[in-house]
């Protein structure tokens, strides 16, 4: 090999090295960007299975909140019946005295404002809980595929030092956009974008 042929050689293998520098700068970002959208998505997902919780307990707290007012009314009624049916005004007195208190406590079940806990705030609850894990959800879908798209463009762009071909850097360039596209969404917009 003449001294032209390996100052050549030289100069070839100087410009793969920058250029490897250049993908190996390029895989770092991505690998920072993908860093992201898994903990965004880690959190994400932990709070729409906390939220998906907390509205399970809430909707169990309305059905026992229901049963306990179904109880409480049937008794009333059925006192109530007795007490038509036995015509004794002492115990229609009694019995109408223990209705009004079963009526009041029927009542409470249903609306209780000052405890937060009546059937009607549950369901507002219940239905504040899920809208929130639906909201979570939709972010953990976004980072989700944000993470892919970081995933795939990190592959392509160690394939462009393999086989040095430039055109698969660019593959992973607009990977890497997408996924911080599908980030931004997630962060910003969750419900803007349906694709689940």
């Amino acid at each position: 090999m003449g001294a032209h042929e390996s100052m050549e050689h030289a100069e070839h293998a100087e410009h793969a090295s920058g250029q490897n520098r250049k993908i190996a700068l390029l895989i770092a970002v991505i690998a920072l960007f993908l860093a992201l959208s898994e903990t965004l998505g880690k959190g994400a997902q932990t709070e729409a299975l906390s939220r998906n919780i907390e509205a399970s307990n809430l909707w169990a707290f309305f059905q026992a909140k229901t049963i306990r007012m179904t109880t409480v009314r049937t008794a009333a009624e059925g006192l109530q019946t007795q007490a038509e049916k036995d015509g004794d005004p002492a115990f229609k007195a009694l019995a109408d005295k223990r209705i009004d208190g079963w009526q009041k406590i029927a009542q409470r079940y249903d609306d209780e404002p000052e405890t937060n806990e009546g059937r009607k705030q549950l369901i507002a609850r219940a239905k504040i809980a899920e809208d929130k894990r639906d909201t979570s959800l939709a972010k953990y879908h976004h980072f989700e595929v944000a993470s892919a798209a970081f995933q795939i463009g990190i592959v392509l762009a160690s394939a462009t030092i393999i086989t040095g071909m430039v055109a698969l850097s660019f593959g992973a360039v607009a990977l890497a956009v997408i996924g911080i596209g599908f980030t931004a969404i997630g962060i910003f917009a969750p419900h803007a974008v349906h694709l689940f």
